[in-house]
């Protein structure tokens, strides 16, 4: 029984999160709070909305030009790699996830094609990525400079000279609040070469600015009071909560190898059509609905077990689509339907021993025990094998013999989740209900 009320607490948490966010009961409109964590640095928020990809929902098409004239064929190659390589890390921060970046070349020319699926404000996007983020710590030039450093004369370029601490020498960048005024601002902690740096750059600039430069711009310029020790600073200004974001993101994932230039922005629509999803999606139901069906014609009493372990298969699995979140395109919706496949196989392989077990005139309860055990082999290899494929078909190391598009590695991500999920369902869920219901 203790096994059974796991199942029920799990199944209730799990359909709570799966319930759609904005819901109408009797003309009122209710909406799900988002769920958030907060530990330490950790910061977590989930609004429970599924996530669809460009396909499904449309979304946002950028073309950069890189600036590669004049570079060695090596050395191309490693800046354009580096390059996708940077631009993938800042839309991850930026939470976009099941983004496209990929390279291509036009008339000789070098490019970058981004496209983000749900983002029609392409403003901010737009400028995440493109931000070359240089960040450099400078000293001023002039020794009689005011300790106050007048505006006029920090913006005269020549009275800085920057130094060898650079975002190079950054372990990570976050966003702080002032204890003073709750000022949003820029924590950057150093490596321990930076550290070193960055403790004899502020003992010898006692009562003097410091100057904070992004891409040549001073985006702060605090008076250094004392020197400062344990490898932390604090990039304070007229920050919003947002631009002190997309500078810890920008410093996070690291300067641009080389230069970019916007050439083409769109905003595009999903490509399947409102049609198109809403047949897919009365195509899955219809499929659900003639699988479960044949399960109860098949196996009576046992298929309708089966059943609620698939009802509840599907509950977990959007649960977690919502929690992780899970981008879902096409290609991910039928990794999702192939894997409802797996979740029946492994009932019907159970079923079919406990028939042969019972032929023999073995008790129920020793019937069902039994066909799991023998099951369990086939089931196993079988999910594995799938497994293999799903992982191949990720390519989570980026292999270069391997396809890297976006759609392929969702078709994997869903199939690999459906199959965990299924082997819990058709193993764990299944087997106990089993016991409970099949007395005779």
């Amino acid at each position: 029984m203790r096994r059974l009320f796991y199942i029920f607490v799990f199944s209730v948490f799990a359909l709570t999160i799966a319930f759609p966010s904005k819901f109408t009961v009797g003309g009122r409109e209710f909406a799900k709070a988002p769920l958030t964590i907060n530990f330490g640095n950790i910061n977590i928020v989930r609004d429970f909305e599924l996530k669809l990809g460009l396909d499904l929902v449309g979304g946002s098409h950028f073309v950069f030009e890189a600036e590669t004239d004049g570079m060695e064929a090596v050395e191309k190659e490693r800046a354009l790699a580096g390059l996708t390589e940077v631009v993938s890390q800042r839309i991850n921060l930026f939470g976009v996830s099941e983004a496209n970046v990929q390279r291509a070349n036009f008339e000789g020319r070098d490019r970058l094609i981004v496209e983000l699926p749900g983002v029609t404000n392409t403003a901010s996007a737009k400028e995440l990525i493109g931000k070359t983020a240089q960040l450099v710590f400078a000293r001023l030039q002039s020794p009689e400079a005011p300790a106050d450093g007048g505006q006029a004369r920090l913006e005269t370029e020549e009275v800085l000279a920057p130094t060898d601490l650079t975002g190079a020498d950054v372990v990570s960048a976050d966003v702080v609040f002032s204890q003073v005024d709750g000022s949003p601002g820029v924590g950057v902690e150093f490596t321990p070469e930076g550290s070193t740096k960055f403790e004899k750059l502020t003992e010898e600039n006692v009562g003097k600015n410091l100057p904070i430069l992004l891409d040549g711009q001073i985006v702060s310029a605090p008076v250094v009071q004392e020197k400062i020790t344990g490898g932390k600073a604090q990039i304070s200004g007229s920050f919003s909560v947002e631009d002190a974001r997309a500078l810890s993101i920008q410093i996070n994932a690291g300067s641009l190898p080389v230069g970019i230039n916007l050439i083409e922005e769109r905003t595009i629509g999903p490509s399947l059509g409102a049609e198109s999803i809403e047949k897919s999606v009365q195509a899955g139901i219809v499929g659900l609905i003639v699988v479960a069906l044949f399960m109860v014609v098949m196996y009576g009493r046992l298929g309708i077990v089966a059943d609620v372990g698939l009802i509840l298969f599907g509950v977990y699995t959007l649960a977690i689509y919502k929690l992780i979140p899970v981008v879902l395109t096409l290609p991910g919706i039928a990794g999702f339907i192939l894997s409802v496949g797996m979740a029946v196989d492994a009932n019907i392989l159970v079923f079919e021993r406990y028939r042969e077990e019972r032929a023999k005139d073995a008790s129920v309860s020793f019937a069902l025990e039994t066909a799991f055990g023998r099951a369990w082999d086939s089931i196993r290899d079988a999910n594995i094998a799938t497994l293999i494929t799903a992982f191949i078909l990720a390519n989570p190391f980026n292999w270069s013999f391997l396809h890297t598009s976006g759609p392929v590695r969702g078709f994997a991500l869903t199939l690999a989740l459906g199959i965990f999920i299924s082997l819990f369902t058709g193993v764990f869920i299944s087997r106990n209900l089993l016991r409970l219901f099949i007395k005779k």
